[in-house]
């Protein structure tokens, strides 16, 4: 396979989303934005911030703004990443927020890492950022940018600060941000619109909500629409319909996750209950 280093996305929210895979030695060089990628195929070691280190398939790789690094090939075979690079003004307001307005600093401290939660976190934002619209994929982008950006923290041995305790009231809370989701999940929805009913911010907001419900905001939002795209099924509605009023992007969106609950198609399905 030839190299190739392709920009997927460059969005005006301040996100770049590159795949690359190559047998290229890069110079030293820097970047304006934070960086961080996962290795999928090969090896490559690098300098760094922290000194010369090393990274392999299944690896996460950081960097951050205007930090000297370079990167070449272990062995005779090309290495390939995903990588995402967000403007710096994107990741002080998440730190803000990720602090209950403490502090907008936020640092990688590690420029490799091999955890399976971040690891989740980032494939499922880099989805996220290169398949749908920013609109359609708001809060799914929202949620799991807090929390990659808290995981990554919390596994390189430094602590967030901790934002102050609102157990108590929480739980009440989310049952705003819950209900708000049951009666309009078909609608477009944003942390900001879940922080503003639970009154909590964006972090507290979808770690709450995780912990009342055991999924994020997102998750719970695709589950109602999917409960909603069945209803209407068994009411008779032409499929072609049901994926735009469920809240879908399209057939293709609702028949992904349609199949991922059901194990069937929402065809099938609709041919089971018209037998019934």
């Amino acid at each position: 396979m030839s190299d190739l280093v392709e920009i997927l996305c460059h969005d005006c929210l301040g996100v770049e989303a590159v795949r690359a895979r190559t047998r290229h030695s890069f110079a030293k060089h820097s970047h304006e934005t934070f960086g961080i990628g996962l290795m999928f195929s090969g090896a490559q070691k690098s300098a760094s911030g922290r000194g010369m280190v090393e990274a392999g398939a299944g690896n996460i790789i950081t960097v951050n703004p205007r930090e000297i690094h370079d990167g070449h090939p272990i062995g005779d075979a090309a290495r390939g990443w995903n990588m995402l690079y967000f403007d710096p003004a994107l990741i002080a307001n998440t730190a803000n927020d990720m602090s209950d307005g403490a502090s907008q600093h936020y640092e990688f401290t590690r420029p490799v890492m091999d955890h399976p939660q971040v690891r989740q976190c980032f494939a499922t934002l880099f989805d996220a950022i290169t398949h749908g619209t920013a609109d359609a994929t708001r809060l799914r982008r929202e949620e799991m940018l807090l929390l990659l950006l808290h995981h990554a923290l919390s596994h390189s041995g430094d602590g967030p600060a901790k934002p102050a305790s609102r157990t108590a009231v929480a739980h009440a809370r989310i049952k705003r941000a819950k209900a708000l989701l049951d009666d309009c999940p078909a609608d477009l929805h944003s942390l900001d619109d879940l922080s503003e009913v639970t009154g909590l911010s964006k972090f507290q907001t979808v770690r709450e909500f995780t912990r009342a419900t055991g999924l994020t905001p997102h998750a719970y939002l695709i589950q109602r629409r999917i409960d909603l795209a069945r209803d209407l099924i068994r009411a008779g509605q032409p499929l072609a319909d049901i994926a735009h009023r469920a809240g879908f992007a399209d057939q293709s969106h609702l028949n992904r996750h349609f199949v991922r609950a059901f194990g069937l198609t929402p065809g099938r399905y609709a041919r089971a209950a018209r037998q019934n």
